[in-house]
């Protein structure tokens, strides 16, 4: 089969190579998985740098999120047993981890409701509390992050705000149903937030970029609101001021949504029909902003990790040079 290796670390388009090898042997409690429709991640950019808290054994595939095909044709989601991962025909996940791909998605979509989805639902509901009539801010909401986030912010009921960097990414937080959104390469994001909720800030804080995105957050997070943080995009990693947590009464909250797999797996799947439902009746919709044949995955996954894309990138095995074969 064919597969994508990494071989050292690097940059995706750098160290990312399309080779021909042997079809992956699942082990005890796995099961192999042809793959339909594999989602990039940036967990896969920065597995390709060496800066991911999971560092596979060289050499490995990257793609960790699928909509597969089991060998009795049932259509799953899952998250890939590095190192065969999901940029490849086929890979190996553990059978206990599979979830049934919602018939209301197509496969790309369906693998797009795994990992950003839940992330957001874990974040939002589980961690934040989030309410409906409360003010959501969410940083890079036109990412695959971000805007899961948007969209479940508003099927909670909630005022969503979002940040992006440019005007096309503004165009997609806009159709994404934000109900403000805010430029900040254009504007001052602190200010607009203010004017935004007449002075009173977001409830609920929703961050996978760190760095000044952060420190943003702690100026314009309301009384007792929450800051959720989900990941480091910028590639900074702040360091909070637990006096001003204090001064101002808000609560900074982790998430790591990895740990539910091990520490509370009933919740993945309760999170998994929360979704389904949600999908079926249309409330949230992931966004697919590109489906790329497999011999395309290494530049998209570059596109992915320097900040350029909006949505979710898909890699489709059976699609050859961008037409369904």
């Amino acid at each position: 089969m064919q597969a994508w290796q990494v071989h050292e670390n690097g940059e995706p388009s750098e160290v990312m190579r399309l080779e021909e090898v042997a079809t992956p042997t699942p082990g005890d409690g796995q099961v192999l998985l042809k793959v339909r429709a594999a989602n990039i991640n940036f967990p896969d950019v920065l597995m390709c740098r060496g800066h991911y808290q999971v560092q596979p054994p060289l050499p490995f595939t990257p793609g960790v999120e699928v909509c597969g095909e089991t060998e009795d044709g049932r259509r799953v989601l899952a998250n890939p047993a590095l190192p065969y991962g999901g940029f490849a025909e086929y890979a190996v996940a553990d059978a206990a981890g599979l979830l049934p791909a919602p018939e209301s998605l197509d496969d790309a979509e369906a693998a797009a409701l795994h990992i950003g989805y839940q992330t957001g639902w874990f974040g939002l509901h589980r961690r934040a509390r989030l309410e409906a009539g409360e003010t959501l801010l969410v940083h890079a909401a036109a990412g695959g992050v971000g805007s899961a986030a948007v969209q479940l912010g508003k099927a909670a009921g909630a005022t969503v705000i979002g940040v992006v960097g440019g005007a096309d990414k503004a165009a997609v937080a806009r159709e994404l149903g934000c109900d403000v959104v805010i430029d900040r390469r254009a504007e001052n994001v602190i200010a607009a937030v203010k004017e935004a909720t007449g002075g009173r800030g977001a409830d609920v804080i929703y961050d996978p970029v760190g760095g000044e995105a952060y420190t943003q957050s702690t100026k314009v997070v309301a009384f007792e609101g929450r800051i959720v943080v989900v990941g480091f995009a910028s590639g900074t990693i702040p360091s909070p001021g637990l006096n001003h947590a204090l001064v101002k009464n808000y609560a900074i909250l982790g998430l790591h949504w990895g740990l539910y797999n091990t520490k509370n797996p009933k919740l993945i799947q309760h999170c998994h029909e929360q979704l389904t439902e949600l999908a079926a009746r249309g409330a949230i919709k992931p966004l697919v902003s590109e489906r790329v044949p497999l011999s395309e995955a290494a530049a998209a996954v570059q596109r992915v990790g320097d900040g350029v894309t909006t949505g979710r990138v898909a890699v489709v095995p059976s699609l050859r040079n961008g037409a369904a074969a």
